[in-house]
């Protein structure tokens, strides 16, 4: 069974992939999206719907649009201060941990508790196969 490190370093190394894919996704769906409005507003052109300085701030400002996250869901601090870093605390080892560190080793702890248990109940089953 793998340790705990390789656990997290698999989750940490599978989250990079994840981000990696989507970014290529979303710059492959970015280009597709201007291929999309430069092809509908050179159709506006030849009808005669719009001038081709017209269709040019079409395309630039349809193109802003989609570059945005969307507006729903969202909270004030996230739209506030997207650039500013997030705050980490570092403890002394003399210092006492917070109630929210406890907290978490209780939570470690308990999941420890569970795991044990999970593979006793394995082997148990395996046992009786």
């Amino acid at each position: 069974m793998p340790g705990f490190g390789d656990i997290v370093k698999k989750a940490f190394y599978l989250g990079v992939g994840l981000a990696s894919y989507a970014g290529e996704r979303a710059g492959g769906t970015l280009t597709e999206l201007r291929s999309q409005f430069q092809k509908m507003a050179d159709e506006m052109v030849a009808r005669g719907e719009m001038t081709t300085e017209e269709a040019r701030r079409f395309v630039e400002d349809m193109m802003k649009q989609a570059q945005q996250p969307p507006t729903s869901g969202t909270t004030a601090a996230e739209t506030t201060t997207p650039s500013e870093p997030r705050r980490i605390e570092i403890l002394e080892e003399d210092e006492q941990p917070t109630a929210k560190a406890a907290q978490t080793d209780d939570d470690v702890d308990q999941l420890r508790k569970q795991v044990l248990e999970l593979e006793d109940e394995l082997k148990r089953l395996q046992h009786d196969n």
